[in-house]
């Protein structure tokens, strides 16, 4: 189990067909569990164009298209096409990645604000922090984005959230014995576990979210 498979899961409960995207390391999960689950990944040229053909497909089917973009330049290229779905009034649901959640701020690859900047542009605006609230979250993200006069949301999922958690925990190097190390390295990797066990706790009660609709 993995955030990426997460996603996909409730992405074909809510009736997609469709996922457009432009690939990129920190959502491909995302990609990878949508093919799996049978709904059709279709990779363009531009993070601009899986956004204009989320809104296309909106218009067309009646419900929300759904597109995933990378983090930093990836989310900040859909902006034209953003804001043109929102003052068009189309649902639709764009996945942005972000740094990993222990790296916020700290200036990692392609770490920028991004909910600063996408917030005047759609409807309703997150960001994930733990792997228990993706399910939650796309579901509302789904209701919001129908619900009254429709328009484009925005959810920002790290990367950590995404991958296997033993993976996750290795990137971390939480797979060794800390006994050995200096007291400073024992307050790091106390630390980062005590982090990923927040971000990774509950993470089977998932489940409970497929197909229930948010009030």
């Amino acid at each position: 189990m993995n955030g990426g498979k997460i996603i996909a899961d409730v992405l074909k409960s809510n009736g997609t067909e469709f996922l457009y995207t432009l690939c990129g390391g920190h959502i491909s999960p995302i990609f990878v569990e949508a093919k799996k689950a049978g709904i059709r990944v279709i990779d363009v040229r531009d993070e601009a164009t899986t956004v204009f053909a989320a809104d296309a497909t909106a218009r067309l089917t009646g419900k929300p298209g759904v597109a995933a973009v990378t983090a930093g330049p990836g989310v900040t290229n859909t902006l034209t096409a953003i804001r043109n779905a929102l003052m068009a009034q189309s649902p639709l649901i764009l996945l942005g990645g972000a740094t990993a959640t222990v790296l916020r701020g700290r200036g990692a690859l392609q770490d920028i604000d991004q909910q600063s900047l996408m917030r005047p542009n759609v409807k309703w605006t997150t960001v994930v922090t733990k792997v228990s609230d993706l399910a939650s979250t796309i579901q509302r993200a789904f209701y919001e984005a129908q619900n009254g006069i429709p328009g484009p949301v925005f959810v920002e999922c790290p990367i950590d959230l995404l991958y296997p958690e033993m993976m996750v925990r290795d990137w971390y190097g939480l797979n060794k014995d800390p006994k050995d190390y200096p007291l400073m390295k024992k307050v790091e990797h106390y630390y980062l576990k005590y982090h990923l066990d927040k971000a990774f706790g509950k993470k089977d009660n998932w489940y409970r979210h497929l197909g229930r609709k948010v009030l």
